[in-house]
Parts: structure tokens; C-alpha cells; sequence
């Protein structure tokens, strides 16, 4: 029998929708933040000759760098002042996350609440400037190795880029937020969802042309679109995938009536990290790389060169490198996010058990138990579906939008905003009912 909420959700209506002004208050103030975003990857960094930068940009762009553009919705091969996007900031919550496990100090500060939650995001900000300098840094030493492209002195022009960079970075993050707090969805996903959709009608026409002149073959084409259909139905599939476990409750004595044991499901989803382990892992495959891929296009070291090469898209390296940071990801953040043991005496001080579980701590060891399993399932599944589609892309030197990565965080991100938005909706019909019961008791007396 379906619960009151998924009864509500069913009968969600246009009407209903209408009647959630707060809602539209917060969907408005999203698409205004992301306009912003928008606008801001087409202003360019000061000191750079833009033509001399897009011939520079064309030699590279299927390579890492051409990764890093789709991330930063094209603000890369325009050298926006949001070139460096969120990646800075998302590489400066991996490292703190991982430190915090092992750190007793910021381990206590996670338990301290909300205050302990704003001192962690500061130490973020913190650690994410340090990264942004450091990457902006070798994004100028890199930009005046090529040919004609700055045309401001070195120190001045390397210094400037820096400001402007990190102020761009220091933007996105303060505005990421404000769409979180104030708008619908994750706002660092919803950032990295706009650049990705901006640049779809410029890819698929990308894509028509090289079918068109022969580049790729007339079949090949075909081929890749029934596989993006099957990516985005094998996606959908695995992120509404659940494991439940039975909760029963014991029967209850209330006065002289005996009330019969009720029965719930626990939910597990079965990729409980969604997109968070790929976006993740291509922060930390994308800060080295960058920089190392425009240092390399002047007088750079052997060395340098060799491990551009070897970081490049499709190559076996970069693949390897990119699987295991998705399944680390996908069972590090997992267990950030979902406490087995916190679960297990939620249930026990509510009176729930899983069946033929002992309350306690059997319960959170077969709940933890049964959450690596599905989680082992997951972390494949993510693998899969985003590097399957790399290796044969990038034989064809197709558009990095094909690609499993930027399939996998477009249908999550908007998986996870329509979930957000059903449940305001849902919210909106609770109170419309609690109203009307209300008025129709005050009618009664």
C-alpha cells in the first residue's frame, strides 16, 4: 500500500504548482543565478589576445583541456574569468573530508553541529584559495609560453590573472551556495550542470558536421546516439535503484486496545554517493593536468610533456587513475553520508528490528553489511557508464558532452532538482490540507 506522500505526489497537478509561490520564488532565483554564471564565462581575463588564445585553445581542446572546458560551461576556450569554474573548491572538499578522518580535532569539529559545519566550510574556503592561486599561477606561466598570446609584463599579467581567477572561483562558491540556500537543488551541481547543457547545441552540431564530411562514419554516428539513449535509460535505472530492508515494530498496548505490529522498509539506494565520486574524481584528475597541459605548450621539461601525454583523454593511464577514484569516492562518501550504527540504535530506541536481526549492533553490522554490497554494485556502475563511453569517444574524437561523465552528472543533477521540487509540492499540498480541516473544524462549532 503506497504511503500519504506518494499518494500526494500522484496527484500533483499544473494547479498545484501555481499555487506554490514560494516555489516559483525559488526556481526564478535559481535560473537568475545561473544567468549570472552565464554571462560570466563570455568576460574574458584581462592581458590576453582572445584570437591568439583560440588558435592556441584548438591545438588542445581533446585533450584534457577539452574535459576542463565542458566543466567550466566554455569559459576555458573563451579564458573566462570562471575558466578555473568550482574545481578548485570541489578538490579543497575532498582533501578536507579525507583529513577529517584521520584528524581528531576536525573529526569532533563534525560533531559539534552547526557551528562545527560553518568552521569546516571555512577551512574549505581557505584551502580552495590556496588551490585556486596555485592553479591560476600555472595557467599564466603556461599562457605566456604561447606564442602571442598576453600581452601585458609577466609579473603584472601573472598577478592579475591570479585576482581574477580566484575572485571568479570565490564568486561561483558564494553563489552556489545562495542557490542551495535560497534556490532549488545542490547549487555546486547545478553550476556545473548549466556549463554542460550550454555547450549541447554546439556539440551535437559538432558532432552532425564530422558525420556530414566523413570524419566519422555514417553508422559510427547512429551508433553513438542509441548508446546515449542507453547510457540515460541505464542511469535513471540505477539511481531510482533500491535495497529495503523489512522494519517491523512490536505490538503496541494503548489503554485496553491492542494495537497489531506495524511494518516499513528501510531504503538503501543502491549508488547512495550519486554523481559526487565522478565529479570528484575528475576535480582531482583535472588540477594536475591543467596545469601541467599549459605548461607544456612552451619550453617545458620532458617530463612535463610525458605525463600531459599520459593524463590525456582515453589514455590508459587517465582511465585507470579515473576508476579508481570513483570507486574510492563512491564508498568514502558513502560512508560520510550513512551511519550504519547511528541507523541501527535509531531503530532500536524507536522499537524497529529487521527481522531475525538482533537489535544493536547485529542490526548495524547487517545493515552495513548489505550496504557494501550494493555499494561494491554501484561504485561498477559508475565506473562503467563513465569510462565505457570515454574509451570509444575518444577514439573518434567526439565531444568530451557525449561522454559518460557529462551524461551521468546532466541526468543526476536533474533527477535530484525534480525530487527537490516534488517535494515542495508535496509540502505545498500538506499545508493546503492542514487549512482546510482547520476552517472546516472552526465551521463545525
Amino acid at each position: 500500500m503506497a504511503s500519504a506522500a506518494e499518494q500526494l505526489a500522484r496527484n500533483l497537478s499544473f494547479s498545484t504548482f501555481s499555487k506554490a509561490k514560494a516555489l516559483q520564488q525559488r526556481i526564478w532565483f535559481t535560473l537568475g543565478a545561473l544567468l549570472v554564471y552565464r554571462l560570466g564565462t563570455y568576460i574574458p581575463l584581462p592581458g590576453i589576445d582572445p584570437d591568439a588564445f583560440r588558435a592556441t585553445f584548438q591545438q588542445s581542446q581533446q585533450g584534457i583541456i577539452g574535459m576542463f572546458n565542458m566543466f567550466a560551461g566554455g569559459a576555458v576556450e573563451r579564458m573566462a574569468i570562471f575558466a578555473l569554474n568550482l574545481i578548485p573548491y570541489i578538490t579543497a572538499s575532498i582533501v578536507i573530508q579525507v583529513v577529517s578522518t584521520a584528524s581528531p580535532r576536525l573529526e569532533a569539529l563534525k560533531k559539534e553541529g552547526e557551528s562545527g559545519r560553518r568552521k569546516m566550510n571555512q577551512y574549505t574556503r581557505y584551502l580552495a584559495v590556496l588551490f585556486c592561486a596555485v592553479q591560476a599561477y600555472g595557467i599564466a606561466i603556461g599562457l605566456e609560453g604561447s606564442q602571442n598570446v598576453v600581452l601585458m609584463e609577466p609579473w603584472f599579467f601573472r598577478i592579475s590573472t591570479v585576482i581574477t581567477l580566484v575572485g571568479g572561483t570565490m564568486f561561483l562558491m558564494w553563489l552556489g551556495e545562495q542557490i542551495t540556500a535560497r534556490g532549488v537543488g545542490n547549487g555546486i551541481s547545478l553550476i556545473i550542470f548549466a556549463g554542460i547543457v550550454a555547450n549541447l547545441p554546439a556539440t551535437v552540431a559538432q558532432t552532425l558536421e564530422l558525420a556530414r564530411t566523413g570524419a566519422i562514419p555514417g553508422f559510427a554516428g547512429l551508433g553513438m546516439l542509441v548508446l546515449a539513449l542507453v547510457v540515460i535509460g541505464v542511469i535513471v535505472f540505477f539511481e531510482r535503484a533500491q535495497r529495503r530492508l523489512l522494519i517491523q515494530y512490536p505490538k503496541r498496548q494503548v489503554g485496553n486496545k491492542m494495537f497489531q505490529g506495524d511494518t516499513s522498509h528501510l531504503p538503501l539506494k543502491l549508488n547512495t554517493s550519486g554523481v559526487i565520486p565522478v565529479i570528484f574524481g575528475s576535480s582531482l584528475l583535472l588540477l594536475p593536468a591543467t596545469i601541467a597541459s599549459f605548461a607544456a605548450q612552451g619550453d617545458a621539461p620532458a617530463w612535463l610533456t610525458t605525463v600531459t601525454a599520459l593524463l590525456g583523454r582515453g589514455q590508459p593511464l587517465y582511465l585507470a587513475l579515473f576508476a579508481f577514484f570513483i570507486v574510492f569516492f563512491a564508498f568514502f562518501y558513502t560512508a560520510i553520508v550513512f551511519n550504519p550504527t547511528e541507523t541501527a540504535d535509531n531503530l532500536k530506541r524507536s522499537g524497529g528490528f529487521i527481522p531475525g536481526i538482533r537489535p544493536g549492533e547485529r542490526t548495524a553490522q547487517h545493515i552495513d553489511y548489505v550496504l557494501t554490497r550494493i555499494t561494491v554494485l554501484g561504485a561498477a556502475y559508475l565506473a562503467v557508464v563513465a569510462l565505457i563511453p570515454e574509451v570509444m569517444f575518444s577514439q573518434l574524437a567526439v565531444s568530451q558532452f557525449i561522454g559518460g561523465t557529462s551524461l551521468l552528472i546532466m541526468v543526476t543533477v536533474t533527477l535530484d532538482t525534480i525530487t527537490q521540487i516534488q517535494s515542495h509540492l508535496v509540502a505545498q499540498q500538506y499545508e493546503g490540507l492542514l487549512k482546510k480541516s482547520r476552517l472546516g473544524g472552526g465551521k463545525r462549532r
